[in-house]
Order: C-alpha cells, then structure tokens, then sequence
C-alpha cells in the first residue's frame, strides 16, 4: 500500500531551495525532452543553478535544423494522445519549457566530443544551446550538485 507523505511548501517554510541540479541529456527520443523541460523549470524557478550537458542523439533536438524526434517503439501507439492531453492541460511544449528555465538562468551546453562524432559545431546548434564543452568541463561545473541522467 502506498503512503502519500506531504512535504511543507517554501510558502510553509519560508525557505528556498538552494544548490544546484545538473541533467545530462542523451536519449534523442521526444519522450524524454518533456521531462527535461519539466524539471529543469521547475529546479530554476526554486533558485537552483541549473547546468544541462546534451550528448547523444539528444543533440539532434538542439540543432538549427528540424529533426523528428522519434518515439520509442513500445510508445508509438501513445504518441498521439500524449500531445492531445498536453494540449488539452495546456502543458507548454518542452523547448518552451527550456528557454524559460533559461531566461531564469539555465545553462545548455551541447558535448563536445558527440558534436564532433555526429558532424556538428556550434553554428549548427539552435539558441537554446549557450556553447559546446567537453564532459571535464561539464562535470566541474556539476561538482558538488546533484545529476540526473535523462
């Protein structure tokens, strides 16, 4: 049986929280890009910096040039009434999602050494992307936060 625990709001409390929430971003599947957006709106909204390291096929959905982001095979079928309920909740699109995170001070940083392999520089990233760096300086950047894989 699960237990449903309530967790005082920052209303409550009176505090923010602090610190810092890094993503790194791999599966260039669109399943993913919607809670990319999600948390790392809501870890900029809370005050946290927010560092976000997109590698993998995952940076196909940053380039200047449209790319379909598949669903996975065993999703396909739910595709359709997942962006009907998206809609229909008036839940923002992912990008959007993202550039508002970013207007609170959210970093996107496309990986170097994956750039490179699919051909990529940092003229062929969208404006979501801030620059191109290595995993070293992604990871000093991480340091002393917590990280999701997505």
């Amino acid at each position: 049986m699960s237990q449903t625990v309530e967790i005082p709001s920052t209303e409550e409390t009176g505090e923010i929280a602090t610190g810092k929430l890094s993503i790194v971003m791999f599966s260039g599947t669109a399943d993913k890009f919607i809670p990319l957006g999600v948390l790392a709106q809501a870890a900029a909204a809370m005050e946290m910096q927010v560092n976000i390291f997109v590698t993998g096929f995952a940076l196909l959905g940053f380039t200047k040039r449209p790319h379909d982001l598949p669903f996975p095979a065993e999703f396909v079928g739910m595709a359709a009434a997942l962006a009907q309920g998206m809609k229909a909740s008036h839940v923002a699109p992912w990008d959007a999602m993202l550039r508002q995170a970013k207007e609170m001070g959210a970093k996107v940083y496309a990986c170097s050494m994956m750039a490179g392999v699919l051909g990529l520089g940092k003229e062929d990233f969208n404006d979501l992307v801030d620059d191109v760096v290595g995993a070293a300086t992604f990871l000093q950047r991480a340091e002393h936060g917590q990280t999701l894989f997505i």
